[in-house]
């Protein structure tokens, strides 16, 4: 592949006054999952530049980010070509008015591409701000589908325990992270319900995965009965799910709870936000990884690899035979003041084309399974419980036993620890309590999946050191 980029020498960041961007941060800056009282001691890693798989910090430092940004730098960062695009359509029209009777012409050739790139009939696009709104987006259109054919009182939502679908108000809610749902939030609990997690790691000792598989389709249609089936809407999942542990289900899971989807006159909802445009070697995983045709799929991050925020929710010809039925006279009442807008669509047609330009999905093909292999010869060290994943997205769980799977005390987050050791090496990974998250940039090379394990592997040792010194081991 062939990558032209931004380079920065050191004298690039002497404009930065790190110490002062921190107290500004501080006063003034207030983040996404914002930790008060940490983020009051700590500050923030101020990042200033980012180039291919890599980010600088404020002082220059460089760092190997193994978390893609958030799931979302597939390219890599300081694309010329990507900057030179977007700067052209700043140019040429930096906005348009998406409502009504008016649409921009990058936004038609984007929905159309979408078309052409999802499966089956997914042939209607309605183009978002990001991954949370096209979840929002979804949960209306399921709504505005079930009211225009009649069924008024099909309104339940069925979603997983540990899946993350976004931060809005009803996308917080179909997700179903403990950790995302502190007392201080409201959330909606009447109609949106979560049954198990498919992780088998963590299954009742002693039972096969196709044991477990059975009784993951078994809970599924039992809440569906459970709640009846007339008044049950939808089924939302994540293709593998992402911030809730990469949890990667059972051979064959996606394809029979669809089954049951069907058989129930259920709405299949497949969050693609986080695996679709290649993190799993495909433009779309839901059919050509896991062997389902979803009503609806959603998607974002990947969609512009992170250079503009875009999102899309993309819908069947079934949903759209009936919303749109001619001499209803309907109109879909909803939408964004930057739906669709045509700076962030060239960027995604950009991205796209890129990414068949230099083969990317080939690549994260060959390159991802490395990455995985790789990561598996962690298993060896005492703390490592699991490591799993598929291609560029991949997990590492910590556990006070192997034997066990025991977990250590929540308060001592070890992911944490192993993270700070990580950073202090150059290397960003993702820390989520008991496990360190990555899903680095789709352009990785062998070399730098080798030098994410061996930084890992060092950063482990060391937490490791620092238990056994604490007592915890």
């Amino acid at each position: 592949m062939e990558i032209t980029m931004a380079s920065f020498p050191k004298e690039h960041f002497s404009k930065f006054d790190n110490a002062a961007i921190t107290e500004s941060d501080k006063a003034h800056y207030m983040h996404a999952y914002h930790c008060f009282d940490e983020h009051r001691a700590d500050g923030s890693l101020n990042v200033a530049a980012g180039e291919g798989a890599y980010i600088y910090d404020a002082e220059g430092n460089k760092y190997l980010d193994a978390v893609g940004g958030m799931w979302c730098t597939n390219i890599g960062l300081g694309r010329d070509e990507m900057a030179d695009t977007i700067a052209e359509q700043v140019r040429n029209c930096a906005y348009s008015n998406p409502f009504a009777d008016m649409a921009n012409v990058t936004a038609i050739e984007l929905s159309k591409k979408l078309a052409e790139l999802a499966p089956g009939d997914l042939n209607h696009v309605f183009l978002t701000t990001g991954g949370s709104t096209a979840v929002d987006t979804a949960y209306r259109m399921i709504q505005y589908y079930q009211n225009s054919r009649g069924k008024h009182q099909k309104k339940h939502i069925i979603s997983r325990v540990n899946a993350y679908h976004g931060s809005t108000y009803v996308s917080m809610s179909i997700g179903g992270k403990k950790s995302d749902h502190p007392e201080e939030f409201d959330y909606i609990s009447d109609t949106i319900h979560h049954i198990s997690s498919p992780g088998y790691y963590r299954a009742p000792e002693g039972m096969t995965e196709a044991d477990f598989l059975e009784s993951l389709v078994k809970e599924f249609e039992d809440k569906i009965l459970e709640l009846g089936a007339d008044n049950v809407a939808a089924f939302f999942a994540e293709p593998i799910m992402g911030s809730g542990g990469v949890i990667v289900p059972p051979e064959g899971y996606h394809y029979r709870m669809w089954q049951i989807c069907q058989k129930y006159d259920l709405l299949y909802v497949s969050d693609e936000v986080v695996t679709s445009f290649g993190r799993l070697g495909k433009f779309f995983a839901s059919k050509d990884r896991f062997n389902i045709q979803p009503d609806i799929i959603t998607t974002a991050k990947g969609l512009t690899s992170g250079y503009m925020p875009l999102g899309a929710c993309i819908l069947s010809d079934k949903i759209w035979d009936v919303i749109a039925e001619e001499g209803k006279g309907r109109c879909f009442v909803h939408g964004f003041t930057y739906s669709g807008h045509p700076v962030a669509c060239a960027a995604a047609l950009k991205n796209i084309e890129i990414i068949e330009r230099e083969n990317i999905l080939s690549h994260v093909e060959e390159v991802g399974t490395y990455f995985m292999e790789q990561l598996k010869t962690l298993s060896d060290l005492p703390i490592v419980g699991e490591v799993r994943g598929s291609h560029f997205m991949a997990c590492v769980e910590f556990v006070a036993s192997q034997e066990t799977k025991a977990l250590f005390p929540e308060e001592l987050n070890i992911g944490g620890i192993v993270h700070e050791h990580a950073q202090k090496r150059g290397l960003i990974v993702r820390p989520t309590v008991h496990l360190n998250i990555m899903s680095p940039s789709l352009i990785l090379t062998h070399d730098q999946v080798d030098e994410i394990v061996s930084t890992l592997r060092l950063s482990i040792a060391d937490t490791v050191e620092d238990l056994e010194k604490a007592g915890h081991m």
